[in-house]
């Protein structure tokens, strides 16, 4: 998808998340996430990247509570950017990706510890997000 996906005559237009330039330099420098949670809480790009090293450790509940928190300061993050509650967040759109992430996350961790009906709502909330995220995420 291209950042011409903003515009949409059959919905809402696609909510693009401000960028966040200092959280990127401190992952590019090397820092870790979990100092990066104290440091900018409100990025659901450092919440994500939590809930997926927590995963990958075999921590499913703790990666669970990442995901969730991540999701909700997502939630904020759009909710500021004009977003009503529908309509897309395109994966395209670097920024997005934080909030996306810890979606699929969220997802993945419900799955795993039988909130199956959590895990179904989560990935239609992906896929109406942005039908090419679960695709990108899964990578």
């Amino acid at each position: 998808m291209t950042e011409d996906f903003r515009k949409n005559l059959l919905g809402p237009d696609a909510t693009l998340l401000p960028e966040e330039p200092e959280v990127l330099s401190r992952f590019e420098a090397g820092d870790e996430a979990v100092d990066l949670a104290a440091r900018f809480p409100s990025s659901s790009l450092v919440w994500g990247v939590l809930a997926d090293e927590a995963y990958d450790e075999g921590r499913v509940v703790e990666s669970y509570a990442f995901a969730r928190t991540g999701y909700h300061r997502g939630l904020d993050a759009l909710r500021r950017s004009g977003w009503r509650g529908a309509g897309p967040v395109p994966y395209s759109h670097e920024p997005n990706r934080g909030f996306l992430r810890s979606l699929h996350a969220l997802g993945r961790a419900a799955a795993s510890i039988g909130e199956l009906d959590e895990a179904e709502r989560v990935a239609k909330f992906l896929r109406e997000s942005d039908p090419e995220a679960p695709a990108q995420l899964e990578k």
